[in-house]
């Protein structure tokens, strides 16, 4: 059994299909997702599509929330922050994959698969979390919105509550050649940022999706394969 974990999809299926096909996880696997299913990339009703279908097919996932994630729950009921959403995190992409207009046309089942995600997870040694964790409050694995928000928080780190433990998240973009140089740190520094900035072609050193397999001690990119406009 391999315990896996994925992050930062952001609509990008052809890339995640191909991540999976490396991969090769099976139904003794247990995959953890971190969030950022949607928004930016071309096809975000087929990401949850893919999800869903593996567990309906029998494969342990467990899945975190996101920041882009919440925020199509809040533009649900706040129209202020709905346009921010759509004109800037890439929420357009997500409303066009499902060929809606507006958040609360999308299909209940896809809505609720969101609302039920989890803030953070841990699993053996291992702290699961989208963005980070905030050392500055009473409990760090206590839901807080800085889960799903924080960056620039490694200066803070607690190492003496951390013990022996790794704390693995995405949220912010990092080349993979940074991500293998803190890979091979991970004893060391306790921390490793598995987002490799899939939907970002755009920018130098990112375009990957990446994945990475706890269990052995080993990473997994993908290079984008989505058509993305940017339009």
């Amino acid at each position: 059994m391999r315990k896996i974990a994925f992050t930062d999809i952001h609509g990008c299926i052809q890339s995640f299909e191909a991540l999976l096909d490396q991969v090769k996880p099976t139904k003794n696997d247990r995959l953890f997702f971190l969030g950022d299913y949607i928004d930016r990339g071309p096809d975000s009703k087929a990401v949850l599509d893919k999800l869903l279908a593996l567990r309906q097919n029998g494969y342990h996932l467990t899945c975190l929330m996101g920041n882009h994630d919440q925020e199509l729950l809040i533009s649900l009921d706040d129209l202020e922050r709905r346009e921010f959403w759509l004109k800037r995190w890439g929420g357009n992409k997500t409303l066009e994959s499902f060929g809606v207009d507006r958040p609360e046309a999308i299909p209940a089942k896809y809505l609720d698969f969101l609302e039920e995600l989890k803030w953070v997870h841990c699993e053996d040694d291992y702290i699961l979390v989208h963005a980070g964790l905030n050392f500055y409050t009473e409990d760090p694995l206590l839901p807080h919105p800085d889960m799903l928000t924080l960056r620039n928080w490694y200066h803070t780190t607690n190492y003496e509550w951390l013990g022996n433990r790794k704390i693995i998240h995405g949220h912010s973009p990092k080349p993979r050649e940074h991500i293998c140089e803190r890979f091979l740190a991970l004893d060391d520094f306790k921390i490793l940022d598995i987002d490799a900035g899939c939907y970002a072609v755009h920018l130098p050193g990112l375009g990957h999706l990446c994945a990475f397999d706890m269990t052995n001690k080993e990473l997994y990119f993908q290079k984008n394969t989505d058509e993305m406009n940017w339009k």
